[in-house]
C-alpha cells in the first residue's frame, strides 16, 4: 500500500500539469468550437456543428481559406520532409564515418543552427534571398551566373524554395542528432564481421544500419510531418503568407480568423480539424510502417 501511495505521489504533478495544460484546454476548445464565440463578446450561445459546416461545406470565406491553408501546409510538408529526414540521415552517416576527433566539431556545427530563433533565421534569409538587393542575387549576378534578379521572395515556385531552404537549414541538425545517437547504439563488431565477409557499405546499411535505426527513422519521420503541419514562423516572418496567400499555412488562417475576424468559435473548430488531419496522417503512417515490418 505504501509503494502505491509513493508511486501516486510521483505521478501526481504530471497528472495535474496534464490536466491544466492539455486536457482542460482541449475540452474548452471543443466547447468553443460548438459555440458562437468572440474575443470581445465572449460566448454568445451554443450553435452545434454550425461552425464545422461553415468550414467544410459551401463557398463561405472560412471554407475557402481553410482549404487553401491546408493545401499550402501540405505543400510545405511535402517540400521539407524529404530533406529533413533523408538529408539528416545522410549527414549522420557522414558524421559517423569521420575520425573521432572531428565528430564533436562537426556535430556542434550542424546542430548550432537549431539553437537560433525563428525570428533570426527569417531575418537572415530575407536578407540573403530578397529579390532586389538580396545578397544571393547580387553574388550570382556579379559572378555571371544570372543576368537578372531571381524573385526568391516574390514569385512562385521560388518562394517555396526559399522557405524550404530556410527551414531545412534551421532544423536539420536536430534530426541529425537523433540519427547520430541511434547509430552510436549499433554494435561496432557487426561492421567488422560484415567487412570480413566482404560486405560493402550499401549491404551494411541495408542489413545492419537501417534495421538498427529504423525505430528512430520512423519517429523522426512522424515528428517531422507533425512539426511541418504546425509551421507558422517562417511564412509569417519571411513572406507574410504571400505572394497573395500562396504560402499562408493553416495556423496563419486560424490566427487570422480569431484575431482579425474576431471569431474564436470558427478558429477553434479549424484547430480541431487540423488536429484530426494530423492524427489521421500519424495513424496512416504507423500502419504503413507496420505493414512493411511484417512483410520483412
Amino acid at each position: 500500500m505504501k509503494k502505491k501511495s509513493t508511486g501516486l505521489l510521483f505521478i501526481t504533478p504530471f497528472i495535474l500539469f496534464f490536466m491544466l495544460f492539455w486536457l482542460i484546454p482541449f475540452i474548452y476548445g471543443i466547447v468553443m468550437s460548438l459555440s458562437k464565440y468572440s474575443l470581445i463578446m465572449g460566448n454568445q450561445g451554443f450553435v452545434g456543428f454550425s461552425n464545422y459546416i461553415k468550414i467544410l461545406v459551401g463557398d463561405s470565406m472560412y471554407h475557402n481559406s481553410f482549404l487553401l491553408g491546408l493545401k499550402n501546409t501540405v505543400i510545405f510538408t511535402a517540400c521539407t520532409t524529404p530533406f529533413l529526414v533523408l538529408g539528416s540521415l545522410g549527414l549522420a552517416l557522414l558524421l559517423d564515418r569521420l575520425p573521432d576527433k572531428c565528430k564533436g566539431i562537426f556535430r556542434t556545427i550542424y546542430f548550432a543552427s537549431y539553437s537560433v530563433s525563428v525570428t533570426a533565421v527569417a531575418a537572415v534569409f530575407v536578407w540573403l534571398m530578397k529579390g532586389n538587393g538580396g545578397y544571393l542575387n547580387n553574388l550570382m549576378m556579379n559572378i555571371g551566373i544570372i543576368k537578372k534578379a531571381v524573385p526568391w521572395m516574390e514569385q512562385q515556385p521560388f518562394v517555396w524554395v526559399s522557405l524550404t531552404v530556410a527551414t531545412v537549414w534551421w532544423t536539420i541538425g536536430y534530426n541529425m542528432m537523433l540519427f547520430v545517437n541511434a547509430l552510436n547504439e549499433i554494435d561496432p563488431q557487426l561492421y567488422e564481421a560484415s567487412a570480413i565477409d566482404g560486405a560493402r557499405y550499401w549491404k551494411q546499411f541495408r542489413y545492419i544500419i537501417f534495421p538498427g535505426i529504423k525505430n528512430v527513422f520512423y519517429f523522426v519521420l512522424m515528428t517531422t510531418i507533425i512539426a511541418s503541419f504546425n509551421v507558422y514562423g517562417q511564412p509569417r516572418l519571411m513572406t507574410k503568407g504571400g505572394p497573395g496567400e500562396s504560402t499562408k499555412p493553416v495556423i496563419m488562417v486560424i490566427t487570422s480568423t480569431i484575431m482579425d475576424r474576431n471569431d474564436l468559435g470558427i478558429g477553434s473548430a479549424m484547430t480541431l480539424l487540423m488536429g484530426i488531419v494530423i492524427v489521421i496522417c500519424s495513424i496512416g503512417q504507423y500502419f504503413l510502417t507496420k505493414e512493411k515490418e511484417e512483410l520483412r
